[in-house]
């Protein structure tokens, strides 16, 4: 008998019944207490995690998606990033594969503390490969099983990070690698949703992250796509107080795209 759900020491893969599986990279919290000796109190509080992801898409397992999410925090290691730690907006300040300052450019070590490659190969082999591993894995059994799969790497990130981008940014941002890691009719799927009150875009100013660009491949049946949510949507911003009304509001958009992308799936 199959198990459903799979706790690993890093990440829990939560197996479901359709050909969509939902990743929620910087949805953990938790740093190693080894790490967590050489960072700075500000970085212990993990403030840029992309809060409450899980809850907001709490509705998806019973919708029948697979789900994968990691214990630790994206200060640890970046699952969205390559392993080789390119930057996936060139010219942008980006934050590292192993992030050395948080989003408003504290430091997140203290002094001398910042890790060296070694370190950096430890924390890939025991806890960004483990996820991607799961998540290959997954996409690979779903395709065989299914024969088509979609991915959602899904995301929440402040509406004001000046690091990052000017102004405030929509409220809905999907990404496809600029139409590369999903077909046109899954696009078509996502432009015509109803998304109102909230403003939307797609290929904006994030067009997906390292997972949705590295594992779409719209040849061999499958898409990717990636969801950036204003946290302006279900946030008290710039803290992490989740508002319940809010969320409850967003959530019913939310769940009207993962449905969409589970009927494009098993068309």
């Amino acid at each position: 008998m199959v198990e459903k759900i799979i706790k690993q020491s890093s990440y829990t893969l939560i197996r479901g019944s359709v050909p969509l599986l939902i990743s929620m990279p910087h949805n953990g919290e938790a740093i190693p207490d080894d790490i967590a000796a050489t960072m700075t109190a500000k970085a212990l509080t993990v403030a840029d995690t992309d809060w409450y992801i899980d809850k907001l898409y709490d509705f998806a397992e019973q919708l029948g998606a697979y789900i994968i999410k990691p214990r630790y925090s994206r200060y640890v290691i970046d699952l969205n990033r390559s392993k080789t730690n390119e930057n996936l907006y060139p010219g942008a300040n980006s934050t590292e594969l192993c992030p050395t300052t948080a989003f408003d450019l504290s430091p997140l070590y203290l002094p001398e503390q910042q890790p060296c490659q070694a370190e950096i190969n430890r924390r890939i082999e025991l806890y960004w490969q483990p996820y991607h591993q799961a998540l290959a894995h997954s996409l690979q059994a779903m395709k065989a099983q299914y024969g088509k799969v979609v991915l959602l790497d899904a995301h929440s990130i402040l509406s004001q990070v000046p690091r990052f981008f000017e102004h405030k940014l929509p409220d809905f941002n999907f990404g496809t690698a600029d139409g590369k890691s999903c077909s046109q009719s899954l696009i078509k799927y996502v432009e015509q949703l109803d998304l109102a009150p909230y403003s939307s875009v797609i290929n904006g100013r994030f067009k997906g992250g390292y997972i949705t660009r590295a594992y779409g491949k719209p040849d061999e049946n499958i898409h990717a796509i990636q969801l950036e949510l204003s946290q302006a949507t279900y946030l008290q911003e710039p803290t992490n107080k989740y508002l319940l009304d809010k969320a409850e509001q967003v959530k019913i958009k939310l769940k009207m795209f993962v449905q969409s992308l589970i009927s494009f799936a098993q068309q």
